[in-house]
């Protein structure tokens, strides 16, 4: 039992009342009057008393008695495993660590050995909330799926499978990807894990091994690039063959697969390093390279381009960015332990793992390719680091620095479109059982109210009603945030009613098919806040074709933001959302600047009455 199951509550169901009237003032100021009069009279049809809402709530209620997590399968199933869409880009989002200048390769390696030791022996140390709210433990459960989980791609819907943690099931191996070949690499061998040295001598092994062209197989990781219908048909064509099905069985039971890359020949920018984490540069660098499925990637590249790709569906990215740290200090902090050649063992070497491919297959391996460069052919990221200030800035107007950021984003989408959209920011429900995540949608009307008075050219606000409405703005979200991270926010809650209606077999209830709710589900803007101490930063694709995905990583003096967006959308430009970032944040910080001067002289003047000042104090 990891530690506080016991003690953490459940996951609530909000009162239906209460999520109603959120859901109504959360669109409102999003869609036109007369579509939002039609919408309003769906809703109050909708939680009547007697009505579809109430049949529904009262089921949602029960299922709450019988789970630990009422929302888990639900949210799960439809954030991710019914999405059909390939998972480099669209899915799983990337750690990306500094330019690494490498001895070699085990550094890495050893690090990822010692985490695992960590998390199977369940010694990781519960954490406690920050932030809003600090102090609340969280479930760790996360964490236990980190190298146990495996996504396997379905027809209609795939299928996350964890392995259960008894020693004698637990993988023992790793796979390796090195010029698209995979590798299977033992990491223990006559009962006793390899050591540093041996581990070293391996990876050299391999890398030998992948060097023979002779022995060459076709880059079979590039079909889990694919979207996920197209990568399961192939893979059913796959297991027909036994060596195949071998094959896959050894990728799909290991620990976490390690990419050893070619160099990319691009500038190492910090876009750069962050478009070939997200999908290796396509299949003539190293975007098949790589076994998508798996939860945890470790890239390590011989330009020293390194990082980690995770599948999201087994975990949050507060659990990548734990890992990843453990590995950076490890690596940055741990004297190398190079055992003297004598002490090495005598080990198996490593397995080339072997694929049967005919015709068919060169075919899929082929479209696969194709669509993958589609994909990075349309990815137009811009990793920005805003350097004028950071939190501790934000931190002395007394306000959140995360409900100041998602204002700012606001603006900046503002400012480009002349409008507000859906936004959605991830917000940690860690503090129920088996807790991930709901939404906080920042998109409020008090945001809306500042942007419009930010943007006014005719100059009708004051300085000090500018500054009352950012102030409104940020309290709202913060108010969002924490109603969000105590399970009161409405997404889940709806999704679970929708959910609900569906096993009842009941025909979909207005609510859910209204314009209003369909639009209010694409959400144009994602964004997530992952803040690191080391220096390394997190990215991820848009969500929609027509929108932008915006992840930031506040610092005391800077921010960096990783702004995602598709080239083939003529309604959105990455550098252009940047420069209106930009602007925006220097222009929230003007009138922060000169609302303080302006309080400070009026409290000068106030005192000044009684008292002679002097300037300059």
């Amino acid at each position: 039992m990891p530690l506080l199951k016991k003690v953490l509550p459940k996951v609530p169901v909000p009162p239906l009342k209460q999520t109603l009237d959120t859901y109504l003032k959360c669109v409102q100021h999003l869609v036109k009057e007369e579509q939002f009069k039609k919408t309003r009279a769906i809703v109050e049809k909708f939680g009547a008393p007697g009505g579809t809402g109430e049949v529904l709530q009262k089921k949602l209620l029960e299922r709450r008695d019988k789970t630990t997590n009422w929302v888990y399968d639900f949210w799960l199933e439809d954030m991710y495993l019914n999405n059909r869409l390939a998972l480099p880009v669209n899915s799983s989002p990337v750690m990306v660590f500094p330019k690494q200048a490498f001895r070699d390769h085990k550094d890495a390696l050893r690090g990822v050995l010692e985490y695992k030791a960590v998390i199977d022996a369940r010694a990781l140390p519960v954490e406690f909330a920050r932030g809003q709210l600090a102090g609340t433990p969280l479930c760790m459960e996360q964490y236990y799926r980190l190298f146990n989980s495996y996504r396997y791609p379905g027809l209609k819907t795939d299928a996350l499978k964890v392995q259960s943690n008894a020693a004698s099931s637990a993988p023992e191996h790793i796979i390796v990807a090195c010029k698209n070949q995979f590798f299977v690499l033992d990491v223990v061998a006559h009962s006793k894990q390899l050591n540093e040295t041996e581990i070293l001598c391996q990876l050299e092994k391999i890398m030998k091994m992948a060097e023979n062209a002779k022995e060459r197989l076709p880059p079979f990781g590039i079909l889990t690039s694919d979207g996920r219908t197209e990568w399961a048909q192939a893979r059913d064509a796959l297991i027909k063959d036994p060596t195949n099905r071998d094959s896959l069985a050894l990728i799909e039971s290991c620990l976490c697969v390690v990419c050893l890359d070619e160099p990319s020949g691009l500038q190492p920018s910090d876009t750069n390093r962050a478009l070939l984490m997200l999908h290796g540069g396509g299949h003539e660098k190293n975007g098949a390279n790589r076994w998508y499925d798996k939860s945890m990637q470790f890239v390590v590249g011989m330009d020293g381009v390194c990082g980690v790709v995770c599948e999201h569906s087994p975990f949050e990215g507060i659990v990548l960015v734990q890992c990843s740290e453990y590995l950076m200090k490890y690596i940055t902090g741990t004297p190398s332990k190079i055992a003297t050649s004598s002490s090495i063992r005598e080990l198996p070497p490593p397995r080339r793992l072997l694929w049967k491919c005919n015709p068919h297959t060169q075919g899929l391996l082929a479209a696969s390719g194709d669509r993958l460069q589609r994909l990075v052919n349309n990815l137009d990221m811009d990793v920005f680091k805003f350097k004028v200030y950071g939190k501790e800035f934000i931190k002395k107007q007394k306000m959140s620095p995360d409900a100041f950021i998602q204002v700012a984003l606001q603006l900046a989408f503002y400012k480009c479109n002349g409008r507000l959209v859906s936004t959605y920011e991830s917000a940690s429900i860690r503090r129920f059982q088996e807790g991930r995540v709901d939404n906080i949608r920042s998109a409020t009307a008090e945001a809306l109210a500042f942007v419009k008075s930010m943007t006014d050219e005719r100059g009708t606000f004051t300085d000090s009603e500018k500054m009352k409405r950012l102030r409104d703005a940020v309290s709202a979200q913060t108010n969002s945030t924490i109603a969000a991270i105590t399970g009161m926010a409405i997404d889940n809650h709806l999704l679970g009613l929708l959910r609900i209606a569906k096993e009842l077999n009941m025909e979909t209830p207005e609510i859910f098919s209204d314009e209003t709710y369909l639009a209010s589900n694409q959400f144009i803007l994602s964004t997530s806040q992952v803040p690191t101490t080391v220096e390394m930063f997190c990215c991820y694709g848009p969500v929609v074709p027509n929108g932008y995905g915006a992840c930031y990583n506040p610092q005391s003096d800077h921010i960096l933001f990783c702004v995602s967006s598709f080239w083939e959308s003529t309604q959105t430009s990455s550098a252009v959302f940047v420069k209106a970032l930009n602007e925006g944040l220097l222009e929230i910080r003007d009138l922060c600047n000169s609302s303080s001067a302006a309080a400070t002289k009026a409290a000068g003047s106030s005192q000044g009455a009684g008292h002679t000042c002097k300037s300059g104090k």
